[in-house]
């Protein structure tokens, strides 16, 4: 199995992050033996850098968060950082640019026009680099489909965490994005969300933890980690009326197409 997006440098109520090392040990233990970390501020590029370097489980992705880029601006950094992902994604371990998008929930009205600026910068470089795109979209349902329709979408585009309905994952699909489920997909008010996971083809399915947020079931707000990925994709076999190895065979198979192979 592969965890299609973890911050592996990120705390959550300041809980320690695991060390690298453990933290994919604990993964392989549960089959889940490939991880694309994800680097969204400059720390994070740095930390995922290394990574990717160290640790031949792990794929990176990079990109300025949208809530980021407001922060970056309002400091006069923006283009400082604009650099520094660029010169990253341009690694050959760096498989994705990402996590890129709109998050209307955080950003005021004020920092709408930078968030999309930067969104249409981020999927210039995934095209020009070649590499697979990784979307944020938190109440922005429209402004991010609509972007990348305007755009042109790589061939490989990810609607990370996916949290649309039924129509909004149809649409998707008719565009050839792939959708990726995390742990909130086993929450029992998510019933829209398996329903939009139903209708979803099968070589269009991810998974992913987004540790260490968004624990699965019975572990609803614990810090999450990618050796729960197991609870997720049995949520998401019974969902789609498989067997869990098909699932996960699968899933490995798209992880694959989209991020390139691991060793």
């Amino acid at each position: 199995m592969v965890d299609n997006h973890v911050h592996l440098d990120m705390s959550r109520d300041g809980d320690r992050p695991l060390p690298v090392e453990q933290a994919v040990a604990l993964a392989a233990s549960v089959g889940v033996t490939r991880l694309v970390q994800v680097g969204c501020d400059l720390d994070g590029i740095a930390f995922t850098m290394a990574a990717v370097e160290r640790h031949p489980e792990i794929v990176g992705a990079v990109a300025l968060h949208p809530n980021e880029v407001p922060r970056l601006a309002a400091a006069g950094r923006l283009d400082e950082a604009y650099a520094v992902v660029a010169r990253s994604a341009a690694h050959g371990r760096i498989r994705a640019v990402g996590e890129t998008g709109l998050d209307y929930f955080r950003t005021g009205p004020d920092g709408i026009p930078l968030q999309q600026e930067a969104f249409r910068w981020h999927i210039a470089l995934a095209k020009r680099l070649g590499k697979a795109l990784q979307v944020h979209d938190r109440d922005a349902h429209d402004d991010v489909l609509r972007i990348l329709a305007e755009e042109g979408a790589p061939d490989r585009t990810v609607l990370h965490c996916f949290s649309g309905n039924v129509p909004l994952a149809r649409e998707c699909v008719e565009r050839g994005y792939y959708l990726s489920f995390a742990g909130t997909v086993t929450f029992k008010n998510a019933r829209a969300l398996r329903d939009a996971l139903a209708v979803v083809p099968l070589d269009r399915v991810l998974v992913e933890t987004d540790a260490p947020y968004l624990a699965p079931s019975p572990h609803r707000g614990a810090t999450n980690a990618s050796y729960l990925v197991p609870l997720t994709i049995r949520m998401m076999a019974g969902v789609l009326n498989l067997d869990v190895p098909s699932l996960c065979r699968a899933v490995s198979d798209n992880s694959e197409r989209v991020y390139g192979p691991w060793s």
